[in-house]
């Protein structure tokens, strides 16, 4: 039998997408984008578009697995699983897989789990026994649900999940108090788009036609960035910056606004904390000083300011590259100022967008039970940085960790320090249990490896960074094999320790309906069985109006099946009005408005107003034993952080292990394209392939994110990165490195 589940796409991108999912006697058979979604509009990125090669690849975890070998990677790895996983599900017994692992049941790896973290608690403490998680899938659920409960419940450390975008929060939220900002459904009627270290065009794909429909009607795109992008080489103007230097940036931008009287004075009075402060402030920032800085002329600087503040509506679309510098805080705030003193907050494709996320408030906290903590300690656990994770696995005490669980992350891979990361996973007296839908990079340290389900195999409830509809998203195949989805796995360790809380028994449903019960009322009147039919727009109507699906709709089609064509689960007049969240204030700060100057800010130790502090590792930092060249260590365009990168259908769209250089910095070091080089720091180093192609200024390096097993000699990128924290959120700075290049010279 035929039929199509509606689904999302869990993984760690803006765009959330509606997928509908064909289903032929048990097994998917086609994956495409919902048309009725109305922002991803039923197309999907290229990797996603392959989905189906990654549910079936023969490369699937999909039994427990217990290693009978010495920790670490091994040649050949790989690729040697069977292409028939159901039929031989034991890798040949000569492979180098089937001489590391052995496969074990269910039964088996929960009890030796729970029987070594008892072992565990009783000598060193529960706080020993750290989870290690993130964005491998953001869902509801699998993302952050009965995992928080169980390691809550257990009293183990906690894990501040601050690798990717806490900074870039915290300085957006210094300034708005909350995660929103414009919705895509208005870029097309914006005059003036700015896209600020944001790579749209592969990145934030389905934001691009809306972006296409306003240059259609004249709309002039800018792109700012230190790496020619592929919306770079698309813009109609392409300004490469310094890295680290946005802030500065900013700055002289308010400078000419400011000082040319070209910003919205009555918005500023009635809606800003703080601008006589920023008047000041900004006098330090004259367009020839931030030239110096940023490497982009002062005259293109006026240009850019005066276009910005006159050309109406004007928006910026600001993505999470900016903060991942050490002052990566500071520069996001920096920014956000900008829609707040032209009052473009006020206009139909104004404003700015960096996350939508504070949109959706599920119930979070009823999902992730941190009250059980004090049945466990009597106190919340210690927290510890996953960005530190090098450092904490090699020299943390009181206690030590001994004890690690990986789930949604591939931190052999991502965590900055690869090296000291590494030498960590490798300790003989580290338990760690990887709950992975491949052999990652981190399950070559793993003791035990459980089978992980992809989207497909389970249900869960999605919002979105990057637009306003939840989403549920229906199982749409059985498991393969015997894998499980993270709310089952730690179901049934709790069951294995012990512990008797109701909430360990909740099922998928009752949890999707208690995130669901909102008191926020833009959250009114959406429903578990509405998003069963499909997306659904946050409720920014007036709050006492509930929307909600008639019983003839839910009566007419299944779960995860669509509805009949003359119905809809969202009504006309609210796709249409616009979301306009700032036009008349209401700002979430303290003050309830937009605070140009922050005492929170103050109490961090930094300018309660904004200022530009070169980042100490870059061209401008610390002089002394500096390093030349600003390493980029980029994100793949096709794969997402580490995920993809090992399906072949995907790889076939990348071109790995390349160090892109720009010909003034290759000739100075007797480098052509092509030449093996060697790219080093007192923290590491890693042989990749020039590529002279005019992608990166004089000064400027760039080298993308793969799988150490996935390269010769089993090498990272992150090696050369460091663990240092950015101003705000304690989030990691992949972006403030330096390095030297140097021909590689050839094994003796």
């Amino acid at each position: 039998m035929k039929q199509v589940v509606h689904a999302a796409c869990p993984h760690d991108c803006p765009d959330a997408c509606g997928v509908l999912i064909t289903v032929e006697d048990g097994r998917a058979t086609k994956i495409q984008g919902d048309p009725e979604h109305p922002v991803t509009r039923g197309f999907l990125c290229a990797k996603v578009a392959k989905y189906l090669d990654r549910v079936y690849s023969p490369e699937r975890v999909l039994y427990p697995m217990r290693r009978v070998a010495p920790k670490g990677p091994v040649a050949g790895q790989r690729s040697c699983a069977p292409h028939d996983r159901v039929e031989d599900p034991v890798p040949h017994e000569q492979s180098p897989r089937a001489q590391t692992w052995r496969r074990i049941s269910w039964a088996e790896a929960l009890d030796e789990i729970a029987s070594r973290f008892r072992a565990i608690t009783c000598e060193f403490g529960s706080e020993a026994i750290l989870p290690y998680s993130f964005g491998g899938t953001i869902a509801a659920l699998n993302g952050a649900s009965m995992d928080r409960r169980f390691f809550h419940r257990l009293g183990a450390s906690q894990l501040d999940r601050a690798i990717c975008s806490a900074a870039g929060e915290a300085g957006l939220e210094s300034v708005l108090g909350v995660k929103l900002g414009t919705e895509p459904e208005q870029f097309p009627h914006a005059k003036y788009i700015i896209a600020w270290a944001s790579n749209i065009h592969a990145n934030n794909v389905h934001l691009w036609p809306f972006i296409t429909e306003a240059r259609r009607k004249g709309a002039k795109l800018v792109v700012i960035d230190p790496y020619r992008t592929r919306t770079a080489a698309c813009a109609d103007w392409y300004l490469p910056i310094n890295p680290g230097t946005d802030a500065a940036l900013a700055l002289g931008m308010m400078h000419v606004i400011i000082g040319e009287n070209l910003y919205d004075a009555d918005y500023v009075a009635k809606y800003t904390l703080g601008f006589e402060q920023l008047r000041e402030k900004v006098k330090e920032y004259p367009p020839e000083r931030v030239a110096k800085w940023t490497g982009i002329a002062a005259d293109d600087i006026r240009k850019l300011a005066r276009e910005y503040a006159t050309v109406r509506p004007s928006v910026i679309r600001l993505n999470y590259g900016v903060q991942r510098s050490e002052r990566g805080g500071m520069a996001t705030r920096t920014i956000v100022m900008l829609p707040c003193v032209i009052g473009s907050w006020k206009e139909i494709g104004g404003g700015l967008q960096m996350s939508t996320s504070g949109g959706a408030a599920f119930k979070t906290e009823a999902l992730k039970r941190p009250d059980l903590m004090q049945a466990a300690l009597g106190r919340e656990a210690r927290t510890i940085n996953m960005v530190e994770l090098g450092r904490v696995l090699n020299t943390l005490n009181d206690p030590p960790v001994k004890a690690l669980f990986v789930y949604n992350s591939n931190p052999a891979a991502v965590a900055p320090r690869h090296n000291e990361v590494v030498r960590g996973l490798l300790r003989p007296d580290l338990f760690t249990v990887v709950h992975e839908q491949f052999f990652t990079d981190t399950t070559d340290y793993a003791d035990i490896v459980l089978p992980a389900t992809t989207f497909f195999e389970h249900k869960d409830l999605q919002k979105a960074y990057g637009h306003y509809y939840v989403q549920v998203s229906n199982q749409a195949i059985a498991p393969l094999g015997e894998c499980r989805p993270n709310v089952e796995v730690f179901r049934a360790l709790a069951e294995r320790m012990g512990f008797e809380e109701n909430c360990f028994r909740e099922s998928v449903d009752e949890m999707i309906d208690l995130a669901l019960d909102s008191e926020d009322p833009w959250m009114d009147g959406i429903s578990r069985e509405r998003l069963e039919l499909g997306q659904v727009r946050l409720n920014f109507a007036a709050s006492g109006s509930r929307l909600q699906a008639s019983a003839a709709e839910l009566r007419s089609a299944r779960p995860g099946q669509r509805p009949g064509p003359t119905q809809s689960t969202q009504p006309e007049s609210t796709q249409a009005k616009p979301f306009l969240p700032f036009a008349q204030g209401n700002f979430r700060t303290p003050s309830g408005k937009a605070e140009l100057y922050s005492e929170a800010v103050k109490a961090l130790g930094l300018d309660p107003v904004a200022d530009f502090t070169p980042p100490s590792e870059s061209r401008h930092g610390n002089k002394q034993n500096a390093l030349p060249l600003e390493l980029l260590a980029r994100k793949s365009d096709n794969f997402l952080n580490s995920t993809f990168s090992n399906l072949p259908s995907v790889q076939e769209m990348e071109e790995p292990g390349l160090l892109e250089i720009s010909a003034a910095d290759a000739r100075a070091r007797g480098i052509a394209d092509g030449d093996k080089v060697r790219v080093f720091n007192l923290r590491g180093d890693i042989v990749l392939k020039a590529r002279v192609d005019g992608r990166v200024q004089a000064g400027v390096v760039s080298a993308r994110l793969n799988w150490a097993k996935m390269t010769p000699g089993f090498q990272s990128i992150n090696a050369l990165t460091s663990e240092k924290l950015a101003d705000m959120g304690n989030s990691a700075t992949f972006y403030s490195v330096l390095v030297e290049v140097e021909l590689s010279k050839p094994s003796p």
